[in-house]
């Protein structure tokens, strides 16, 4: 893999500017919980104030009307979009009146299911399609676990580097082809070293009992109002959070050989009735329970650590996006909330994230056969339960390799795209933030997630306590952020033109709604 990376990149310095290395974008997609200042989660509605969550580019909701989403466009570089996420965040705590965001990636103080609130995209055909995709992943899944918060890392390779790219390895194909194969190379090796992120990051190490009412769980009690697993990373990505384990059960293979094999896979998945989900019933009288009875309701139900994507255009569905304009970005959805960063996400995080990315589509990847994804996904689980178990022993290619081992020979392979990013920067930035996961490697306890388990211990806080706290801290941090009145301005421009255009869908004629969903499931 070294070499590999090593040549690739002094063949590309000979075809093509280096310095168009730092030209990719970026983007971030935050979400965090609004909940009331005493810890529950808000039973109020997405605040007008903020505009309309379905036409807002960049504030919105994704399954409550509680858990708000922060989305930056793509952006040069990761601190302009770290910038652009803290003005949207400073702005909306300028329009809560008693309420926080929630801090972490779990939430706290829940009351089951019927407490949580589903997002209104309001009356627009689009609109309720929106909501009612979401009362069907209640039904299908239960609300309480898809009101866990992550943060997901937006990343495409500069364009005028594919065609230098492409000349090197060959240069047989269409550039397009040539650049879709590529990111799917990209997307399976961030899967086989995916395992890396929650160690790395993981945040979500113990959970509020609350998040179980009613349910059994093998984790021990932390204390009287917390679970935790001693040496956990990441429960969000655990056997506790959304990982379509149901799913699988009933079907669902995405196939990650190609763009067309992967978005014809979600499609048929779309389109292939399942028993489980006929016996809920797609309607009852005049109310819908679900969009349909099929494997997936529309592409995005099936959860995975990385997408490919492509713009959508109008009502279009994502898989047929792909298959005709191929992939534009990557989405990398593994990524838990920093509880210690108001922003959820830090310089040095989005450093490594650039630089692990950039390996990934870089470095050498064979197509992924059955045994080594089932290797992949019991890999995510044992790091994400297990990553700081002293002797843990992750597979690769049926081989057992102790997971420290192999961290280090990944993270050591990086250093070649450190070494050329930080010659474009002049600087050591990028290596620096490789060399701050190494050293959490070779010592555990520098890793968040026993980072705050070692401090709810010190401080004598529950999983609760722990978050509450850090949340006022954010909260203290956004108030005290300046944002000019220039900035003001066009966020409050941003919220009216949302609210407007909500406004004139609504006053369009609207399509019966049979017909509306019956038109969008029939493309193809």
């Amino acid at each position: 893999m070294l070499n590999s990376v090593r040549n690739r990149l002094t063949q590309l310095a000979g075809e093509a500017d280096i310095q168009l290395l730092r030209d990719g974008r970026f983007g971030l997609e935050k979400e965090s919980l609004r909940v009331a200042t005493t810890g529950g989660i808000a039973l109020t509605p997405h605040p007008k104030a903020l505009g309309s969550a379905l036409t807002h580019p960049d504030i919105t909701t994704d399954y409550s009307e509680a858990l708000m989403e922060f989305i930056t466009p793509p952006m040069t570089d990761v601190q302009s979009a770290l910038d652009y996420l803290a003005d949207l965040q400073a702005y909306v705590y300028r329009h809560l009146d008693d309420e926080i965001l929630w801090a972490t990636s779990m939430p706290c103080v829940l009351a089951g299911d019927e407490n949580i609130p589903i997002a209104h995209y309001g009356t627009s055909s689009a609109g309720r399609m929106k909501h009612l995709y979401r009362v069907g992943l209640g039904h299908r899944y239960g609300r309480v676990m898809q009101v866990i918060a992550g943060v997901h890392f937006n990343w495409s390779f500069a364009e005028a580097l594919w065609p230098a790219l492409h000349k090197i390895e060959g240069g047989e194909g269409s550039l397009r082809a040539f650049r879709d194969a590529r990111y799917m190379g990209q997307i399976r090796n961030l899967q086989r070293y995916g395992w890396l992120i929650p160690y790395l990051f993981g945040a979500s190490p113990a959970v509020c009992k609350s998040f179980f009412l009613g349910q059994a769980t093998n984790l021990p009690s932390f204390d009287e109002t917390t679970y935790y697993a001693p040496h956990a990373t990441s429960l969000r990505m655990g056997d506790i959070g959304y990982q379509n384990s149901r799913e699988e059960g009933l079907g669902i293979k995405a196939c990650y050989n190609d763009v067309h094999s992967y978005a014809e896979s979600l499609l048929r998945a779309t389109m292939q009735p399942a028993e489980a989900w006929e016996a809920l019933g797609v309607k009852v009288g005049d109310d819908y329970r679900q969009l349909n009875a099929n494997i997936l309701q529309i592409e995005n139900e099936y959860y995975s650590t990385v997408r490919p994507k492509q713009v959508l255009e109008g009502f279009e569905k994502p898989s047929l996006a792909l298959k005709k304009r191929g992939i534009r970005y990557i989405e990398l959805r593994s990524l838990d909330v920093n509880a210690y960063h108001p922003l959820g996400l830090d310089e040095t995080q989005g450093r490594f994230l650039e630089v692990f990315l950039m390996y990934c589509l870089l470095a050498d990847s064979p197509l992924v056969s059955v045994g080594e994804k089932r290797e992949i996904d019991r890999n995510l689980l044992d790091v994400a339960h297990r990553g700081r178990e002293p002797r843990l022993t992750l597979y690769h290619r049926d081989v057992r390799l102790p997971m420290r081992g192999w961290a280090l020979e990944i993270l050591e392979s990086m250093l070649p795209v450190c070494e050329a990013l930080d010659d474009i920067e002049g600087g050591a930035w990028f290596e620096d933030a490789v060399d701050m996961q190494i050293a959490k490697v070779r010592d555990p306890r520098l890793t968040p997630s026993a980072t705050m388990l070692d401090e709810m211990r010190d401080k004598g806080e529950s999983f609760y306590q722990f978050a509450h706290r850090l949340s006022f801290q954010h909260q203290r941090y956004f108030l005290q952020h300046a944002l000019s009145p220039e900035r003001i301005k066009e966020l409050d421009a941003a919220t009216e033109k949302s609210l407007a255009e909500q406004a004139a869908f609504e006053a369009q004629p609207q399509v019966d709604f049979d017909r509306f969903l019956a038109d969008y499931f029939a493309q193809t």
